[in-house]
């Protein structure tokens, strides 16, 4: 963290800068010596210090300046700094304006010019000032804050990419806290826009994208060369673990998300099953260890970066990016996996973000202290979302089209079981959303009876099926009614290889209707979605990926 501040304001130069030399000699070692000619330019840089949360720990004020007083800054300053020690710089004939100050300001020492010798005068005030300082200030935290409001879909949306980057945050409610509003309208120049992301060296974004965000703080969004030997889209499970696999086997790897490694799974609460974790890991552990482990065996990892189209272009494969940049490697693997299927109900648009959240949201289980919650969908991931939020709030009630024993394992069957605030509503589904910028209850349906009623509720968490990510191979890459990539044997009608196909083989068990594109994970057609599963296949593919580079 950056040291704290002693903030001193003269208008003359010769006494400024005596007294930044004494302050300098003494406290340098602990302390930033900051300056300023008048009382305007130190407003100034005091507004920026705050959009940095910088700690100012003392003010050092001289009293007689021309366009603005000690004591008039020390009031404005307060307002920035209430926390902050403050002493007056007085002649003898502004004894009477001090003893004013105490009331109007809350000073809390002022001294007589010439302070020297310091070591008698300056210091030993200095010093009880800045130790009362420490003993009693809270110091701020020295990361990324972000200001927006719980029912912001946007600011949402930022929480959730900072967490799944592993980057920690500070958020700033402005509807709780006046600071934070303050921080919004300033930075916005009265207005509201949401979210407001203050970053430790004073820069300010305002509703950024993931992209500027991610540059911002320091992840690699960028490829430093225009070829590879292998480009990896999608850095879910499948897709950290072709990284892993193709860099520790000495192919060049590129490995892209248009968000944040760990996919869904990162999401993930709490994985009770992967083998070699005996007490579960979360999705967000497994994901930062795959990650470091690819970085360490040489892949190349693109974070917020997303992918528009992947093209055949000889023996080169084309990967196009938003921003029109093209990156040409020998192989793709498609590893983008699924995401949950949104609930398609009247009034769930405008909710989504404030009060509907896709996944476990862990970014927001805190926020719902004390509340009754509502899980929606009956699989795994929707037991471990269950079991994480009812660690938080006091109820969570699970809606489940049909029965947990059809769709669910049975340790998690038994854990919620166990939990005495969660309650399971089979055979029940939600038919609307109600509320028009948060949530403020939903409509839940008896499928059997058809009885309908409202429930009052500030959250609800769906997990309700998969979406495959396959948009970037529309007309490019042979797909499945319901979007899912066709690999390998799924291809073959007849045993005839699928139209185009000029090799004389037939496609590998994961290669798609063009060589050379593999995908490998939740993206394939009739796989196993298991975390387990996705990995075995991302290490598996790459298998495949040496067999076809042997041949071009």
């Amino acid at each position: 963290m950056s040291k704290p501040i002693i903030f001193t304001v003269d208008d003359e130069p010769q006494v400024l800068n005596a007294v930044e030399r004494d302050l300098a000699r003494r406290y340098r070692k602990d302390f930033r010596i900051l300056k300023a000619p008048s009382g305007k330019e130190a407003l100034q840089a005091l507004r920026a210090l705050r959009h940095r949360n910088d700690a100012v720990a003392l003010f050092l004020v001289d009293q007689r300046m021309p366009e603005m007083t000690g004591t008039e800054f020390l009031s404005l300053a307060r307002a920035e700094f209430p926390q902050a020690r403050k002493v007056l710089l007085t002649a003898y004939a502004d004894t009477e304006a001090a003893i004013t100050a105490i009331n109007e300001v809350d000073l809390d020492h002022y001294l007589m010019k010439p302070w020297t010798p310091a070591e008698e005068n300056l210091y030993p005030v200095i010093d009880d000032l800045l130790s009362d300082w420490e003993a009693t200030a809270t110091i701020p935290f020295d990361g990324i804050r972000v200001a927006g409001t719980l029912w912001s879909a946007s600011s949402h949306h930022v929480k959730d990419f900072l967490a799944r980057s592993q980057i920690p945050y500070e958020f700033l409610d402005i509807e709780r806290d006046s600071d934070a509003l303050s921080l919004v309208e300033d930075a916005n120049g009265g207005t509201h826009q949401l979210p407001v992301v203050f970053f430790p060296d004073g820069t300010v974004l305002i509703e950024p994208s993931f992209t500027e965000i991610a540059e911002k703080a320091g992840l690699r969004t960028q490829a430093t060369k225009p070829f590879y030997d292998l480009i990896v889209i999608g850095a879910g499970p499948a897709g950290l673990a072709a990284a892993v696999y193709g860099a520790s086997e000495g192919v060049h790897t590129l490995l892209i998300d248009k968000e944040t490694p760990g996919g869904q799974a990162g999401t993930s609460s709490r994985i009770e099953n992967y083998l070699g974790f005996p007490k579960g890991v979360s999705g967000a552990d497994l994901a930062r260890r795959a990650t470091a482990q690819a970085s360490r065996l040489g892949a190349e990892i693109l974070s917020a970066r997303e992918v528009v189209s992947v093209a055949a272009r000889d023996t080169y494969r084309i990967v196009t990016l938003a921003d029109g940049t093209e990156l040409a490697c020998r192989a793709v693997v498609i590893a983008t996996g699924v995401s949950v299927r949104e609930l398609d109900v009247p009034g769930i648009e405008n909710t989504t973000g404030a009060g509907v959240y896709y996944g476990a949201a862990l970014t927001e289980a805190s926020s719902f202290k004390g509340e009754h919650v509502h899980v929606i969908g009956g699989a795994n991931s929707a037991g471990q979302g269950a079991v994480f939020l009812s660690q938080h709030a006091e109820r969570v009630t699970m809606l489940v089209r049909g029965t947990l024993a059809k769709s669910m394992s049975s340790y998690l069957i038994e854990q919620i079981a166990g939990r005495d605030n969660i309650n399971v509503r089979e055979g029940t589904e939600v038919v609307e959303a109600h509320g028009d910028t948060m949530l403020e209850a939903i409509t839940i349906r008896d499928r059997a009876s058809g009885a309908a009623l409202r429930a009052e509720t500030p959250a609800i968490f769906v997990f309700i099926g998969a979406k495959p990510h396959t948009e970037m191979l529309k007309d490019q890459v042979a797909l499945s009614p319901a979007g899912f990539v066709l690999t390998g044997p799924d291809l073959l009608t007849d045993s005839t290889r699928p139209p185009n196909w000029k090799l004389k083989r037939d496609p590998y068990l994961m290669e798609t209707n063009v060589p050379g594109i593999f995908a490998a994970g939740d993206v394939r057609h009739g796989v196993v979605r298991r975390v387990a599963s996705a990995v075995g296949q991302g290490s598996t593919v790459v298998s495949f990926v040496h067999e076809y580079l042997k041949t071009v």
